[in-house]
Order: structure tokens, then C-alpha cells, then sequence
């Protein structure tokens, strides 16, 4: 059977040639007679994986030396009570903006250790938009400032890095990382769920710079706190090994394939040839903003609500999967992150074309 295209949020698809080498490595990772999932974490195999990860990871994201990569669990979610645990550092407050379902997640978590500030919010109008920079009432004193720069669920991104006035800026990056270039030195922490642009889930990856480390509060579970996670190079206790190993997989797929900048370019043209398919249409329908429209993450509705189940169905059919939209929204929401090719996209507007032309 062919692979089809898998549209969803995550955990998504991976690249073809990642799982096609893992699939030739699984029983005997390159003559050590062992599967990397049977190794020893602190084996000289696996930190030779390890090392070689965070090397290409650094290399992808030119991360300057005064930061550490961390390769955790707990997923983006842990990092919500994280990243206040270790930065308020004796201060009471923190500065948040909200963009949407994974920003107030956030915001709810912060707020059982200490006083957020809603530095901005597009709330009101239905999380179609982000607030501008002028519109940010940010606090000269907060410990720091957390936003979602991608929202998986709306499809909303932001189309800017916020100004934060030397304040630590933090960005939970699950959908967007490795999509484009960034400048990590513009943020205090970077982190990100693995399951949709580095690997498969199990993985939380942390960019963190060095004088935000070892500052954690004093009653921080030691699995909380930055400074030990950093100290034992991600190994105090067994990591997510295999999850590392296929993460470390994809990004030499990266780099193979042109960088991050090649992958922008690939990403901008799915994105815009799905909006245009959409914005061309009388039948479908995107709510967000144009500068705000997510490169990742495409939420679109039909005409005629009562079409959904048949949309899916013949998707379904066409090899077109996981489209569904997210509960809280409804509608349809195709996830195009890198490893969906470009074929996968125009295979979807094909098909939505014809779709229409059958039902429209």
C-alpha cells in the first residue's frame, strides 16, 4: 500500500527517506548488534548519536554557544510550569501574550506560580489575528515575556518577533520550529514539542541561554529544573532515546536537503498555493487574518457545515488523512509541516477542487 498524505496536527508525518533509514537500522544500528532502543543511554553508541543531534541541531539553527540544547520529556506542556519555575528568580510576575488554545494553556500554568500580566490578547476577535507590537502593554519588571509565535489550533501566527525591552522572551516553537531561519539570540527560551517538525513524539527539545539557568526555585522537583538537566547533558535520568535518535535522523534530512532557508522556501509555497486554492474558492473558507495565516497549519471550513462527514470520508479515500479540524473549532485544518511534500499539497487542492465541483 502507499503511503498516504498525513495532514495531521501531531504527532505528523516524517520524511520518507528518515523512516527508510530508521527501518534499515532498527535491528542493528551500524554493526553494534544492538537497535538503538535496546541501547544504554550512557553507551559511547548512543552518545554518539546524542552529540551528533545537538551538533546538526546547533548547525540548523546557528544557536550561539551561550546556550544549551536540552533533549527532554514532558512535552511542550511540562515547559509550562518550567519555565516559571526556573526564571521568575525572586520575581513575582510574568508578562504573557494570547494568541489562542496553547497560549492560555500556558497562561493557566504560570498562574499557579506567580502574578501574569496578559501583555496583549486577540481574544476578542476570536484568536483571528495577533496583537500588533504597539498594542502590547508589557511589564519593564517581568521576569519574563512568553508568547506562542504558531498556533496549532487557529492556524494564527505571528508575522513578528516582539520587542521586549531586554525582558527574556520565551517562545513555545512546537509547530514552527526548524520551518525557517530564526534568531535564537532574541530569545531567552526556546521549546518545542517534537512531534511535528523534529521527530516523533516523546521529545521535548529546550533551547535555553546559560545565565537563565541554575536560578530555579528552591522547591523545584530536581525533573524541573534546568541547571540539572543541563549539568547531566540531558542524561539525569533515561531519556527518550530512540525519539533523540529519529530526531537527530531528521535534522541530518535538513541539512541534506538545503538547510532551513531552502525549507522556507518550500514551506512559503505550499502555504500560499493552499491559501490561494482557498481564497480563489466561493465554497471554502480561512477566518485568519492574512499577514497572521500560519505557514503550518491551515484551518479552513466548507460552505455547507453538513458537507464535513462527506469531505472527510472521500479525503479519506483519495489518501487524504486526518483533516479533521480540532474539536474546539470545527471545520477542516490541514498541518503542512516540513516533511509534507509539495506533492501532498497539491494532491489536497486537487482534490478540494473536484470536491466542490461535485458539491458546490
Amino acid at each position: 500500500m502507499a503511503r498516504a498524505y498525513n495532514f495531521s496536527a501531531g504527532p505528523a508525518m516524517l520524511p520518507e527517506e528518515v523512516l527508510l533509514q530508521a527501518q534499515e537500522e532498527l535491528p542493528d544500528w551500524r554493526g553494534s548488534g544492538m537497535s538503538v532502543m535496546e541501547m544504554s543511554h550512557r553507551s559511547k553508541e548512543f552518545v554518539s548519536i546524542a552529540e551528533q543531534a545537538e551538533a546538526d541541531l546547533r548547525e540548523l539553527l546557528a544557536v550561539p554557544d551561550d546556550y544549551r540544547v536540552l533533549f527532554l520529556q514532558g512535552g511542550a506542556s511540562s515547559q509550562f510550569a518550567m519555565v516559571p519555575l526556573n526564571l521568575l528568580r525572586g520575581k513575582s510576575g510574568a508578562d504573557y501574550i494570547n494568541t489562542g488554545s496553547w497560549s492560555k494553556k500556558a497562561i493557566a500554568e504560570a498562574r499557579k506560580f506567580c502574578e501574569v500580566n496578559i501583555a496583549g490578547s486577540s481574544e476578542a476577535s476570536g484568536f483571528t489575528s495577533v496583537p500588533a507590537q504597539d498594542e502590547l502593554n508589557l511589564n519593564p519588571d517581568a521576569a519574563y515575556v512568553h508568547c506562542t509565535p504558531n498556533e496549532t489550533i487557529g492556524g494564527v501566527e505571528f508575522p513578528y518577533v516582539p520587542e521586549t525591552g531586554g525582558v527574556p522572551l520565551v517562545a513555545d516553537m512546537s509547530s514552527t520550529i526548524l520551518s525557517r531561519p530564526i534568531d535564537v539570540s532574541r530569545y531567552g527560551v526556546i521549546y518545542a514539542g517534537a512531534q511535528k517538525n523534529i521527530g516523533p513524539a516523546g521529545l521535548t527539545v529546550v533551547i535555553v541561554r546559560e545565565d537563565l539557568i541554575g536560578g530555579a526555585a528552591a522547591d523545584t522537583p530536581a525533573m524541573f529544573d534546568y541547571s540539572v538537566h543541563a549539568e547531566a547533558g540531558s542524561m539525569y535520568n533515561t531519556p527518550p532515546t530512540y525519539a533523540w535518535y529519529l530526531a537527530g535522523l531528521v535534522f541530518q534530512w535538513l541539512k541534506r536537503n538545503g538547510g532551513l532557508e531552502a525549507m522556507a522556501q518550500i514551506n512559503r509555497r505550499k502555504a500560499e498555493a493552499l491559501y490561494d486554492a482557498i481564497d480563489n474558492s466561493g465554497f471554502y473558507a480561512n477566518p485568519v487574518d492574512k499577514p497572521c495565516r500560519s505557514w503550518m497549519n491551515v484551518p479552513f471550513t466548507l460552505a455547507d457545515p453538513d458537507l464535513d462527514a462527506t469531505f472527510l470520508a472521500e479525503a479519506k479515500e483519495a489518501g487524504l488523512l486526518t483533516l479533521k479540524g480540532h474539536r474546539s473549532v470545527g471545520g477542516m485544518r490541514a498541518s503542512i509541516y516540513n516533511a509534507m511534500p509539495e506533492a501532498g499539497v497539491r494532491a489536497l487542492i486537487e482534490f478540494m477542487a473536484g470536491f466542490e465541483q461535485r458539491y458546490g
